[in-house]
């Protein structure tokens, strides 16, 4: 081994490929357009409100049990391990799909589907943990690309299979099966890091300091309190020193301290607040789409290109987030009234979904807001990531998303569980478009006040040099 000083598997190359093969396989499942004909059809022969009220809720309620723990599970054994659980995760589900009957065997599968968007956090948070600060920007594109491109390749080739050769639903999840079995096989093949980002973090010693194309401005920091992308050793030290236990003490005591310091910016906590409503009511319209859909145009009688609309909503929201690097905007002034003109925009689609009787226009409702909400939400990242570390930045993230599978869970246990309003799945999205409308409402008022603010001190400003001259 010594003959190798530089070993292929130590590269970013060798991670990043087999990460990005992992990637592409675990999302390249074609079932997921057609599962609701797939679960309302002669293969499980399940009713609407079966799947509605009593099987679906199981997956939110799942994911909310298994996220934190997992998250912290995710970094103590250092990423491998945990990815490794969601391949396997995958494949008890699509198991279990194919073979089960009944309302209780598909409240299991939706279980281990909690298990699998539970341990996501694994995926992104890997390769920080195995390649350098240099090449974070370039990894984390490649890895969030190719789950774009699998996830539409998947949806485009169930729509030709379902739509040419009349392939039944039962083969798509055959096919998802064998997909997402080679994704496992090659979750095998990753490194193991040595290090995380807080139970094994480096030495203090050895961080390097975030470059300055991290920070928002070069002014000098003279004695102002550190911003939330400065890197503390406290955590380092605490993770290479003392007793196991007082080592998870001390991390925890960290993480409270960080996300003090960092919610309160003013900007990261608004940012933050439209992404946790937001993103739970985004999750709720895609968990239960595909059932309006059905509600609208049944399966049974008619031709439906689910697969189609997800593969030109996917690509559409992609494009979206891809331009939003090219649009220069003062986010800091007119951010919010920009989550508020497009919150206001997913209300009206949510609202016009209700409403129309006509399939196409519920498909077109679907686009239009899977594009608006993944355009706002690359911009809501990138503003809250400005000023984070990588370390922070997991935190906050993962903090955020916790936030949103509370109100998403609040949202299905009121609205959608059998023990709550038990709501038709029509009414449902008048739910959710009122849901928007009111965070419409709300990111409205900021913005008008913080429009006139500026405007006010710009006044201000403007008189001061006047009466000095």
């Amino acid at each position: 081994m010594a003959c190798f000083p530089i070993s292929l598997s130590h590269s970013w190359i060798y991670p990043t490929t087999v990460l990005c093969l992992y990637g592409f396989f675990s999302m390249m499942r074609p079932s997921e357009p057609f599962i609701i004909p797939y679960l309302s059809g002669p293969d499980k022969n399940l009713t609407s409100a079966e799947i509605t009220n009593e099987i679906f809720p199981v997956w939110t309620y799942s994911y909310l049990v298994l996220l934190l723990p997992v998250f912290i599970l995710t970094d103590f054994v250092r990423y491998k391990p945990v990815i490794v659980l969601q391949g396997i995760s995958y494949i008890i589900t699509w198991l279990l799909l194919l073979f089960a009957q009944g309302v209780p065997a598909m409240q299991v599968v939706e279980f281990f589907y909690g298990m699998v968007t539970a341990t996501e956090v694994a995926y992104f948070a890997y390769i920080y943990s195995m390649v350098s600060p240099e090449h974070y920007q370039r990894v984390t594109g490649y890895c969030r690309a190719i789950t774009l491109v699998a996830y539409t390749a998947a949806s485009v080739l169930a729509q030709v299979l379902v739509s040419l050769d009349k392939l039944s639903y039962f083969y798509l999840n055959v096919i998802s099966l064998a997909s997402v079995s080679v994704a496992f096989l090659s979750s095998l093949f990753l490194p193991m890091p040595k290090k995380s980002m807080f139970f094994h973090a480096k030495a203090s010693k050895d961080i390097q300091k975030p470059s300055s194309t991290n920070a928002v401005s070069d002014e000098p920091r003279g004695n102002k309190a550190p911003r939330c992308n400065e890197e503390k050793p406290a955590l380092e030290v605490a993770a290479t020193s003392g007793k196991p236990e007082n080592v998870a003490v001390r991390v925890f005591v960290q993480w409270f301290q960080d996300l003090k310091e960092c919610y309160s910016s003013k900007s990261l906590f608004y940012w933050s607040l439209w992404w946790a409503f937001s993103t739970a009511g985004f999750n709720q319209v895609l968990n239960y789409v595909q059932i309006l859909w059905d509600y609208k145009a049944p399966s049974q009688n008619s031709s439906i290109y689910n697969g189609a609309v997800e593969a030109i909503a996917t690509f559409g929201g992609a494009m979206a987030a891809f331009a939003v690097g090219y649009v220069k905007v003062n986010w800091d002034l007119l951010g919010e009234l920009a989550l508020a003109i497009f919150s206001v925009v997913n209300a009206g689609c949510l609202f016009l979904m209700h409403y129309t009787v006509n399939i196409w226009a519920c498909y077109a409702g679907y686009l239009t807001f899977k594009t608006s909400y993944m355009l706002l939400i690359t911009i809501a990242v990138f503003q809250i990531a400005v000023n984070l570390s990588v370390e922070r930045y997991a935190l906050v993230f993962g903090i955020n998303t916790f936030i949103a599978l509370v109100i998403q869970t609040l949202l299905t246990v009121i609205v959608v569980d059998s023990g709550g309003l038990n709501l038709p799945v029509s009414i449902q999205f008048l739910i959710y478009g009122t849901y928007f409308a009111v965070i419409a409402g709300i990111f409205l008022i900021r913005s008008i006040y913080i429009i006139y603010s500026a405007k006010c001190q710009k006044e201000v400003y403007s008189f001061s040099l006047n009466h000095n001259a």
